[in-house]
C-alpha cells in the first residue's frame, strides 16, 4: 500500500477538494475570521486548516465538511438539512434491499 505522501489523485478529486477548500477560505475571510479562530472552533491545528484551504486531498473529508458547515458553505446544493436527510434516507432504503455481502464471481476455465 503506498504511503499517503506518494498517493496520486484523479484530476476531478483534486479539483473538488481545491474548490471546497477555496470556498471555505472565502467564507472564512468574508466572516472576518482568522485562521487561528476557525481552527480553534474546529479543534484542529492551524496548519491543517491551511492544508484544507489549499485543497489538499490527503486531509480527512470529515474535516472539509466540518469547516464548511462552520463557515456556512452550502453542501450538496441545499441549505435545508431536511433535503440532505431525505437523500440519506433514500440511499439507506436502497442499500437495505441490496445483499449485505458481495461475492466475486468464480469463472470456470474449462479449456482443454
Amino acid at each position: 500500500m503506498p504511503s499517503s505522501q506518494n498517493r496520486t489523485y484523479l484530476p476531478a478529486t483534486r479539483e473538488a477538494t481545491e474548490l471546497l477548500g477555496k470556498l471555505i477560505r472565502l467564507e472564512r475571510r468574508e466572516r472576518r475570521m482568522s485562521e487561528a479562530e476557525l481552527a480553534g472552533r474546529a479543534g484542529i491545528a492551524r496548519r491543517t486548516l491551511q492544508r484544507i484551504e489549499r485543497g489538499d486531498p490527503g486531509c480527512a473529508i470529515g474535516l472539509f465538511f466540518e469547516l464548511a458547515v462552520l463557515v456556512g458553505v452550502t453542501l450538496f446544493d441545499s441549505d435545508d438539512r431536511s433535503t440532505i436527510t431525505m437523500h440519506l434516507d433514500r440511499v439507506n432504503d436502497r442499500l437495505a434491499v441490496l445483499p449485505s455481502r458481495i461475492r466475486s464471481s468464480t469463472k470456470v476455465h474449462d479449456e482443454f
